[in-house]
């Protein structure tokens, strides 16, 4: 058994779509935090990347680099519920290969 009983997800997104993931990781369970719901964080950031010959790029051509402003969205969620969340957060997402974090948080109790 793990010493986490939670992670913390971090993902970027651009901004016009950000609303909508906050929204699909509250519905599938992430964002608990005592008797609140829907908990997250966010930060505007800069995602640079440069789509590769197979790519689908949602942004952006293949072969040239891209800057887009997006936003980096933190929630925690629940070791358990972990897989129902990541897949939801991935048929949601605009982008082909969105960049997800899943750090995890150690219970000191």
């Amino acid at each position: 058994m793990n010493n986490f009983n939670q992670v913390k997800i971090r993902v970027t997104v651009p901004k016009d779509a950000a609303d909508k993931i906050r929204e699909v990781l509250g519905k599938a369970g992430a964002g608990k935090i005592g008797n609140y719901t829907h908990c997250t964080t966010s930060y505007s950031v800069t995602g640079r990347f440069l789509p590769g010959d197979a790519a689908n790029p949602t942004i952006g051509r293949i072969g040239e680099l891209e800057k887009v402003e997006e936003e980096m969205i933190e929630t925690v969620c629940e070791f358990a519920k972990l897989k129902e969340v990541i897949l939801s957060l991935r048929q949601a997402h605009p982008y082909e290969e969105p960049a997800i974090d899943i750090v995890p948080l150690i219970n000191l109790d």
